[in-house]
Parts: C-alpha cells; sequence; structure tokens
C-alpha cells in the first residue's frame, strides 16, 4: 500500500507527468489497485439548488453575472422540489447527492435552508454534499450540525495562475474554507479544471497543492474545461486528450486513497478517453444530464459504457449512529446495479 505524502515537490509531480505514457499508467494502475477496486466506481448526483447571478469573476463559469451566457439567475429552490429529485436520484441508484448554490459565500438567513435540504437528503438514506462558496467557521459548524457529509471546494488550479482565472477573491480564501470544513469534521471534495490555457508546470502545481493539504481530499475532482460562449475561457486551446489522461494518473499516484473524479467535460470525452482515465485510477463520475448549467452525458449511455467495460458500481451504505446523531458512517460496498453510478460536483 502506497503511503499517503503531504510533502510533495513541484518537481517530483512534474516528473510524474513527463513519464512516458506506458510507464505512467503502468504504476497509476498498480497504486490503484493496490487501494481501490479497480471495476469498481462510485455513485453520486447533483443538483443545481440556486442557479447563476453569481458576483465572481471565475473566467471559466457560466453563472458569473457578469458574463452573457444565457443563464438567468434563479432563486434558491425550495424544499419540497430538493426532496423530489433527491428521491428521484436515490431511484436511478445515486447514493450521494450533491447540491450547489452559485454564491460567492452564503449568508447566514441562507444556512438554515440549506441545512433543512441536507436533512431532508439524509432522510432518504442518501450521503450528502453541498458546495456554496465560501464558508465561514460558524458556517461550517452549522452544516455539520444539520448531517453534511461533503463539502465541495475546489481550489481550480495552481497558485500562481489562479489570479489569470480568477480576480475577485484570492487562492487563500479557498485554502481557510477547506480548512474550517475540515475543522468541522466534514469531508473534503476538492479538486480543479485543466485546459484553461495552463502550462504543464501548472498542472503540476494543482497536483502538488492538492496532495500537500494537511489531509489529502476524499473526493479529487478532475474538471476539463468546458467552453462555454460568453466567458473569457471560450476559445481556449482544447487541452491534449493525453495531457488529460496524465492528470488523472498522477493524482491517483499521488493521493492514493481519494476517490478521483470524471468531472466537468465528460460530454466531450469518448468512451474510450474515459476507459483510459478509468484505468489510471479514476473512479468516480457524474451521473446525469446535466452538471448545474453544462451538459453530461446521459444515464443509459453511462450504464452502456459501464455494461462494456465490466465496471460495477459502489453502493454507499448511509447509517447513523444512535450514540452520536450528527455523525454518519459511509461502507463503501460493490453495488449489484449498473445504474448506480457517480457524479460529483462540478467547481465552485
Amino acid at each position: 500500500m502506497s503511503s499517503l505524502r503531504h510533502d510533495w515537490a513541484r518537481s517530483d509531480v512534474l516528473a510524474l507527468l513527463d513519464l512516458p505514457f506506458a510507464d505512467l499508467l503502468q504504476r497509476a494502475h498498480g497504486v490503484h489497485r493496490a487501494h481501490h477496486d479497480a471495476n469498481a466506481v462510485q455513485v453520486s448526483t447533483l443538483l443545481s439548488i440556486k442557479t447563476g447571478g453569481c458576483p465572481e469573476d471565475c473566467a471559466y463559469c457560466p453563472q458569473a453575472a457578469r458574463y452573457s451566457t444565457g443563464v438567468e439567475a434563479e432563486k434558491l429552490l425550495p424544499l419540497e422540489t430538493v426532496i423530489e429529485r433527491a428521491s428521484q436520484a436515490k431511484a436511478a441508484g445515486a447514493t450521494r447527492f450533491c447540491m450547489g448554490a452559485a454564491w460567492r459565500s452564503p449568508k447566514d438567513r441562507d444556512v438554515p435552508k440549506v441545512a433543512a435540504m441536507i436533512r431532508a437528503v439524509h432522510a432518504l438514506g442518501m450521503e450528502t454534499c453541498a458546495t456554496l462558496g465560501m464558508l465561514s467557521e460558524s458556517q461550517a459548524e452549522s452544516l455539520r450540525e444539520a448531517g453534511l457529509d461533503y463539502y465541495n471546494h475546489n481550489i481550480d488550479t495552481a497558485p500562481e495562475f489562479y489570479a489569470d482565472v480568477i480576480k475577485t477573491r484570492e487562492f487563500q480564501d479557498r485554502l481557510d474554507t477547506l480548512g474550517h470544513v475540515r475543522k468541522a469534521g466534514m469531508k473534503t471534495c476538492c479538486g480543479g479544471i485543466v485546459g484553461m490555457g495552463e502550462s504543464r508546470a501548472q498542472r503540476a502545481g494543482l497536483l502538488q497543492a492538492l496532495a500537500n493539504l494537511p489531509e489529502h481530499p476524499q473526493s479529487v475532482p478532475i474538471n476539463r474545461l468546458v467552453q462555454v460562449e460568453g466567458t473569457p475561457l471560450a476559445g481556449t486551446a482544447l487541452l491534449d486528450p493525453f495531457e488529460f489522461v496524465r492528470t488523472v494518473a498522477v493524482a491517483r499516484i499521488i493521493m492514493p486513497r481519494s476517490m478521483v473524479r470524471l468531472s466537468a467535460g465528460r460530454a466531450e470525452m469518448s468512451d474510450e478517453l474515459q476507459a483510459l482515465c478509468f484505468f489510471a485510477g479514476a473512479n468516480s463520475i457524474f451521473y446525469g444530464e446535466k452538471l448545474l448549467t453544462t451538459g453530461n452525458p446521459d444515464v443509459h449511455a453511462d450504464q452502456q459504457l459501464f455494461a462494456r467495460l465490466g465496471i460495477h458500481a459502489l453502493q454507499i451504505d448511509v447509517e447513523a449512529d444512535a450514540a452520536h446523531a450528527n455523525t454518519v458512517h459511509a461502507d463503501i460496498t460493490e453495488g449489484a446495479c449498473a445504474d448506480e453510478v457517480s457524479i460529483a460536483a462540478m467547481p465552485a
């Protein structure tokens, strides 16, 4: 079993990315098999509970109010709608339900509303995840008390490239929120986006920053930029697909126990590219037609791909500890149904 490290040098990570492709995949697959079922994929579903109108200037995001992308600002969804969509997701085989809101950070008055959603989804027997923007320490604690299992907060890119993509907040702001989430006792879902014009060395910087966090994120979404007309990054040169696979492979090697998630951009990936990513160590995907405001492969297509590859889904058993009402235990076991696939959080 690979030991967990939090002292990766940029040169070490870059050396992995520079390995001959076959050598890199062989090493990554070996690490993957040592820590995970190599033929299993995790299941989650994502719902945008508050779409559009975000004041941030993230150059990749169609939900930023300052860009003309056709995404209209909407109010927070009512609790009844969230319960209905979560029930549908569970019926389709999802075991984790993620809720995303286009906020810079939630207002204190919004937290009880989201907390009610978390409790309701938990009552369905599902794991819960949220991505709401930056959190204060007290807000993180409130979400934990409501039973939130995972909080998604991506660092997006390497520290030195961050200001090229986002100017309305700083890289340290992301780290601060992740610190609040860990202190509150929640699991972190944290990754980044590739294909935004960064260099290979900067992709190494993203992976280095993730692996050197005080605790490896339990879920690491690797997003491939979805280019949306009207955003500043529309028209960016497309990332070489093999470079994307390399990124997944190195994420698996340096964060061996994390779930590495194929996140945004999968609608543009061929089945063959996804298969390479699974071999390289990806073991979680988004399941459903939409990731917040961008497309995603439909459920039937994913089921067919799983069947062709001989992949089965993981089923997560969520049970409340009677002695600790706010504690959730997630034991991952093999799922019998091929439609229990994973969906992870979009960049927030």
